[in-house]
């Protein structure tokens, strides 16, 4: 892993809270400033409200307040519903939040992933949203990892989750293309055994990497995908098959398409390590994107279909809905729901409630070291479906925790 001393990673700190406190003004002047921020990597104890503005969906849920808690409520299409519960359990399964069959991120994840099938009927449910919406949740409650879903779903990789995945056979014949100009060799390799990009790119692009990379590396290419846009994938796509099958030597244990999509499952450990894969991916000085064989608007074919255009990251999102004053404003990180609290008549009596309830915090859950949020005490009556009736994560409008 990359180590950040912490000297740095508290200075980064206060320069983003700067950015995010008045982050319309970033947006509009200093665009690139927030860039190189992003590909310097967001510090941990802000990255989920980072990702929450950079991808426009603050300004969503505040356009939409309430709307997340009517889905919520919705019973939903029996089909998709079936589907979903199937799923849960393969999400990161060994992560706190997951690992528990019935647990509040499995709770989450259910309700997230049904509210986006009522959304969006006409899209439904794909398996490739699942670990979306897991990465999401591991950094923001419930309703601010619905909201960027959709984000994710309608302006970064419009059509990908369609029931024929247009969006994502074009994309293949795209970076196809611009294997050939980046890594002739490996272009050549892939043409020769006939293997169709469909084969090997659908799960790194659909799941935006979060099943392939180690988890430093999601975290890093995620941070550089919300600020930059699907050029970032494309961007660590070409970086992967160029370093596994750029060269002779590369390939003389990949003669056939077996052994080449075997090669392809199981990546060499060392080009996906943080600090390499970064630096491959960043534009160094003097190299723009063309250099990268990055080159044409590559979001100008799903104008022509069903899906809406793609938009290129934050800068294009926030020119096309711009964000208001109010919009932008910080709320209280937890909204505690009314009720009668009793007040203790003596000290001594308060000091030993106190003691008693330190199983379980009353005021509600703590925040997690990464942003996510574990509930207290299990609120699941036993004769109802968990997935169906969670009420135990955030009520929270906004994750505003900084950990300073």
């Amino acid at each position: 892993l990359e180590e950040v001393p912490l000297e740095v990673l508290r200075q980064r700190e206060s320069k983003w809270l700067d950015m995010l406190n008045n982050w319309d003004k970033w947006m509009a002047k200093k665009h690139k400033k927030i860039r190189l921020r992003c590909q310097k990597g967001i510090p941990p104890s802000l990255r989920g409200r980072a990702w929450q503005y950079l991808s426009g969906s603050k300004v969503k849920l505040e356009q939409n307040i309430g709307k997340f808690d009517e889905l919520d409520l919705l019973p939903g299409d029996p089909k998709w519903l079936d589907v979903i519960e199937r799923d849960l359990h393969r999400q990161f399964p060994f992560h706190e939040m997951f690992v528990s069959r019935g647990g509040h991120g499995q709770q989450d994840l259910f309700r997230v992933l049904k509210a986006y099938t009522l959304y969006r009927p006409e899209e439904g449910y794909c398996q490739a949203q699942a670990p979306i919406a897991a990465v999401l949740l591991m950094h923001m409650p419930a309703e601010q990892a619905f909201w960027c879903l959709v984000q994710i779903c309608e302006k970064y990789l419009p059509g990908y989750y369609s029931e024929k995945l247009e969006a994502i056979q074009l994309d293949g014949q795209i970076l196809f293309s611009l294997l050939h100009k980046v890594s002739p060799v490996a272009y050549k390799h892939l043409s020769k055994q006939k293997i169709d990009p469909i084969l090997y790119m659908t799960e790194w692009f659909m799941c935006a990497f979060s099943r392939t990379l180690p988890w430093s590396s999601v975290l890093r290419v995620w941070d550089m995908f919300f600020c930059e846009g699907v050029k970032i994938i494309f961007r660590v796509g070409l970086v992967l098959l160029k370093h596994t099958l750029g060269s002779s030597d590369k390939l003389k244990s990949c003669q056939g398409q077996y052994e080449t999509m075997e090669r392809l499952r199981a990546l060499s450990p060392k080009i996906m390590q943080e600090a390499f894969l970064v630096q491959e991916v960043r534009p160094r000085s003097g190299r723009g994107d063309l250099a990268l064989g990055w080159g044409g608007p590559v979001g100008a074919p799903y104008q022509r279909g069903k899906s809406p255009p793609r938009l290129h990251g934050a800068k294009a999102i926030s020119d096309a809905e711009p964000p208001t004053r109010k919009a932008l404003e910080p709320v209280p990180s937890i909204i505690v729901p009314p009720g009668p609290a009793p007040v203790p008549k003596a000290r001594k009596s308060k000091e030993k409630s106190r003691d008693k309830g330190l199983a379980g915090p009353p005021n509600g859950p703590e925040p997690e070291g990464n942003g996510a949020a574990i509930p207290s005490r299990e609120l699941l009556h036993p004769q109802v479906s968990p997935h169906h009736q969670s009420k135990e994560s955030l009520s929270s409008r906004e994750s505003e925790d900084t950990y300073l």
